[in-house]
């Protein structure tokens, strides 16, 4: 049996249309000879009634609603449209079986709201596919072993699906979503972005960690675990789409492509702590400790002498003010930044590629706070108003447009 698992996300099925749409793709699927196993997100977005923001609303004016509670009530979200769509392809002949998370065999740990997927029984899945019969599986939840709800945390379709492919041994997983694949850029920050073809998961699981919305970050290291691959693909049109795998696009091989994107993260405040010179390395450990005491998730983070850069997200400044405060060290903060990063897996051992961003963007006027680099991706902190213009320069620089 030649599997294909298909995720749709909200907006694909938040009407009739959009799920004639949704239809169609599945349909196709099945002429090809592809058992189908479906798996769907809640339907639309705030404001519309069953979204998963809407659903939460209903609670917003209790002070400290309980975490258990609330994964019973997001699981509505995709309870509702898998039956729904499950419905929508009765009514146009074609058999199939709406099921929770945990009918079909997604065994979770207790953490609600984030809870990580300890394994899936497929056999339920692998018996509809069997007999023909479309399987539409609520995406973002599953269970515990003691019959718990629990939801995967935001985006938890995507890793729904993928990890159904790994369970399912299917042949490839396909995402659709409302975008025509992994671009360049945001092209909301600049129009010349380029649809790219094809990726490996480790450039993929680098861009979802800086910032590129696409697919779930979660998702792309359950592909790369389990060397499932994974098609990113658009609802609303026919497009090639971007197709994600193990394997390393010939272009980065040979390097002729050293950038492969450009992703950014905004509503950053850089944070600037001034430590004793005589006890720098135990204030350091001190600053980094009441940070995380205080549930502020760092990022860029670099000791350069008696100072210790980082950033957060904004909303978080005031617990990291609190938390240092109470050390009674000089700190100096800045708002308004953005995180932008250039990731591409050709730039691995190729000299000289930071010199190449600091270039392009001072040459664009874009003032750099901060930088930090790994294997294949290189940050830096940009004031967030000049984030169209860094854009621009790293795309124009490494050739993205061609």
């Amino acid at each position: 049996m030649r599997v294909v698992v298909q995720k749709f996300g909200g907006t694909s099925v938040a009407s009739p249309e959009s799920r004639d749409l949704v239809c169609q793709k599945i349909v196709s699927a099945l002429d090809r000879g592809l058992a189908t196993c479906v798996v769907i997100s809640a339907m639309g977005r705030k404001p519309q009634p069953y979204a998963t923001d809407s659903l939460l609303a209903l609670l917003e004016q209790s002070p400290r609603p309980d975490r258990r509670e609330l994964d019973m009530l997001m699981a509505c979200g995709e309870n509702i449209a898998c039956v729904v769509m499950a419905q929508h392809l009765r009514d146009r002949g074609y058999s199939a079986r709406a099921l929770t998370g945990l009918q079909a065999g997604i065994l979770t740990n207790g953490e609600h709201g984030e809870a990580a997927i300890l394994s899936i029984n497929p056999t339920r899945v692998r018996h509809l596919l069997q007999q023909g019969v479309i399987a539409v599986v609520a995406g973002f939840q599953g269970a515990t072993a003691g019959l718990e709800t629990t939801t995967l945390g935001r985006g938890g379709s995507d890793t729904t699906a993928v990890a159904l492919g790994a369970a399912l041994k299917a042949e490839f997983v396909e995402i659709y979503t409302d975008v025509e694949g992994v671009l360049t850029a945001d092209p909301r920050l600049y129009d010349q972005a380029q649809i790219l073809p094809q990726l490996n998961f480790e450039e993929m699981g680098e861009l979802a960690g800086e910032g590129a919305r696409v697919v779930h970050p979660r998702a792309v290291d359950l592909a790369s675990e389990h060397g499932v691959p994974v098609w990113i693909k658009n609802t609303f049109s026919d497009g090639y789409g971007t197709f994600l795998s193990q394997v390393m696009p010939k272009d980065a091989f040979e390097r002729t492509r050293v950038v492969t994107s450009v992703a950014h993260v905004t509503n950053l405040t850089q944070m600037v702590v001034e430590l004793p010179l005589e006890s720098l390395d135990r204030d350091r450990m001190r600053v980094l400790q009441a940070l995380a005491e205080a549930q502020v998730n760092i990022d860029l983070s670099n000791a350069c002498d008696e100072r210790l850069y980082f950033i957060f997200r904004r909303e978080r400044e005031e617990a990291a003010r609190t938390a240092v405060e109470a050390l009674q060290v000089k700190y100096r903060t800045r708002t308004g930044c953005a995180k932008l990063s250039v990731v591409g897996a050709g730039m691995r051992g190729t000299p000289g590629v930071l010199a190449r961003v600091l270039k392009a963007l001072v040459g664009s006027g874009v003032e750099v706070l901060h930088t930090t680099d790994s294997n294949i991706t290189i940050s830096c902190l940009v004031p967030e108003a000049q984030l169209p213009s860094a854009v621009r320069a790293l795309h124009e620089e490494f050739g993205l447009s061609a």
